[in-house]
């Protein structure tokens, strides 16, 4: 049982505590912009090359070259994808938290998807989004989060006294990886990362710090469009939590599935380069062992 809350008085200068102004953990003017005229133009007569559909309450990986773009597409009916992403030989993955710490908790046009340590450099841009328009809503929720997980059979395991359901975005992500990399089930899980919560809606209560959702705004034709900055493996679930308007990790909810396009431009974007990898020399302010 939760203690309750608060269990100690204000000091008599709380006012002035809670009223200092907040400052950005990592302002990022030093990053150079992404040309996002540049990645709009190369669009111009591009070719898809290749078209996968993931079905509802499972997941599928593709690969986006080094200068293709990915549409991740509603096609039937509000449906939330989760998103992985690595590097095309694994050794990169997408790192969800420091993506968040640079771009805030929710992900739209001219971000980027980075990745993980020791290489922290940009795996992808984001180029288009058609739920732009949402914004924060009232209760403080938008789309496309960096916040949440993913929804697990074993936090599902926790909250549903011993339940076995192995159709979560974890499980889904994690039998589509082993299947495109002929990988054991257990390499392949360790593999699998915080995601991308594509179309999803969601926020924090003020009140509890909770983590909330609603009903996805996304609609067939809605889309989320990104640039590969390097050559990419991607895996989306399409979750089992349908729109995540009621239920996360359920065969109630309505599911849809989700369509991923991938794109070739005539020619790469104007003054684009593939990144280099993170400057910093990893010495750590230590001797190296020999």
């Amino acid at each position: 049982m939760k203690p309750e809350f608060p269990a100690h008085d204000a000091p008599d200068d709380a006012r002035s505590r809670r009223q200092i102004a907040p400052v950005i953990c990592y302002p990022v003017d030093a990053l150079p912009p992404p040309d996002l005229p540049a990645l709009h133009k190369a669009r111009d007569g591009w070719e898809q090359i290749s078209e996968t559909l993931v079905p509802p309450r499972d997941a599928r990986c593709f690969d986006v070259p080094a200068g293709h773009f990915c549409r991740i597409v509603s096609v039937e009916g509000p449906q939330v994808g989760d998103l992985n992403l690595w590097s095309a030989d694994l050794s990169e993955r997408f790192f969800s938290s420091k993506t968040r710490a640079l771009h805030g908790t929710h992900l739209s046009t001219g971000d980027r998807l980075w990745s993980s340590f020791p290489t922290l450099r940009p795996m992808a841009t984001i180029t288009d989004d058609t739920l732009d328009w949402y914004g924060f809503d009232g209760d403080g929720l938008s789309v496309h989060d960096v916040i949440g997980s993913r929804c697990d059979p074993y936090t599902h395991n926790l909250l549903s006294d011993g339940g076995q359901y192995h159709h979560c975005c974890h499980s889904n992500l994690t039998r589509a990886l082993a299947k495109a990399r002929d990988l054991p089930l257990d390499r392949a899980e360790a593999l699998v990362h915080d995601v991308l919560n594509v179309f999803m809606c969601t926020g924090f209560s003020r009140q509890t710090g909770q983590y909330l959702m609603k009903a996805s705004p996304v609609r067939p034709g809605d889309y989320l469009e990104f640039f590969a900055e390097i050559d990419l493996l991607g895996a989306l679930s399409a979750c089992p939590g349908g729109d995540c308007g009621t239920l996360h990790s359920s065969d109630q909810a309505a599911c849809h599935p989700l369509l991923v396009q991938v794109f070739r431009p005539v020619a790469a974007p104007e003054g684009w380069r593939a990144p280099d990898v993170n400057g910093y020399d990893r010495s750590h302010g230590g001797l190296q062992h020999r």
